[in-house]
């Protein structure tokens, strides 16, 4: 495990960036094939910018909200605000900064939002899956100790290395990219089945949800608020919210 691929001269090209790259790449290529299947009407070029614009903002969204609920060691750090490939990327924020992004290229491009959001929730979490690869190798989004066969020691240099030393610790990032990659497979399997619009992506926050509030047990470095974790209080309002808007409407069925 090491967080860089390979260096050229001063310029060093890290696993975490290259996830993002290939998430991308990826997604833009699954989201094309479910506007075509679909019959969005939407050019090459505004799948491309679309894509763009929500990694932008779901990038920005998930460090603003790992500041925040962190502000304590910011405040006093601030030239590591900027500093993401050192970690602290949240991806509920980052949900929040999508959702938004989505809805303004939406409105823009006077489109259905739930039906572009069932378009791209296989992407995103296949992104997401593609992401917690880029945490393995980063050595970060670490889980507890553990005696368990699978416990993994991270390197020193690494920021679970750093906190934990030589203790082997649960490989939560590598826990949920399994996860995430299930819920993908999941997605678009069903893909082509008549629900109505919203169902796909809010299956995906209920599912993603789930497992991020199992996972986060065993996550060292977890948002808090008071004695709870973030990630669960959130999950949990998340599955609530979707699960009463799939029941309301009665997603499952046209």
């Amino acid at each position: 495990m090491h967080p860089i691929l390979f260096e050229f001269g001063p310029i060093a090209v890290r696993y975490y960036g290259l996830m993002y790259v290939v998430s991308i790449l990826v997604g833009i290529f699954l989201i094309k094939k479910e506007v075509k299947r679909k019959g969005i009407a939407l050019t090459e070029d505004n799948i491309v910018n679309s894509v763009l614009f929500l990694i932008i903002m779901g990038i920005l969204g998930a460090r603003i909200y790992y500041v925040i609920f962190n502000w304590s060691f910011y405040s006093r750090n601030l030239k590591e605000i900027l500093a993401v490939w050192h970690g602290g990327l949240a991806i509920h924020g980052g949900l929040i900064g999508g959702f938004i992004a989505g809805i303004l290229f939406c409105k823009r491009h006077n489109l259905s939002f739930w039906e572009m959001a069932d378009s791209v929730a296989p992407a995103i979490i296949l992104g997401q899956t593609f992401g917690r690869f880029g945490n393995f190798m980063n050595g970060d989004a670490h889980g507890i100790p553990t005696d368990m066969p699978w416990g993994i020691v991270f390197p020193p240099t690494s920021i679970a290395g750093a906190q934990f030393g030589s203790v082997p610790l649960h490989p939560t990032m590598l826990y949920e990219m399994v996860l995430n990659f299930t819920i993908f497979l999941t997605l678009w399997g069903i893909r082509k089945r008549e629900y109505k619009k919203g169902f796909l992506f809010s299956l995906y926050i209920i599912l993603y949800s789930i497992g991020r509030f199992f996972v986060s047990f065993f996550r060292a470095d977890s948002l808090m608020i008071g004695n709870f974790r973030m990630a669960q209080v959130i999950s949990i309002l998340l599955v609530i919210v979707f699960g009463s808007f799939i029941v309301k409407r009665r997603l499952w069925c046209r």
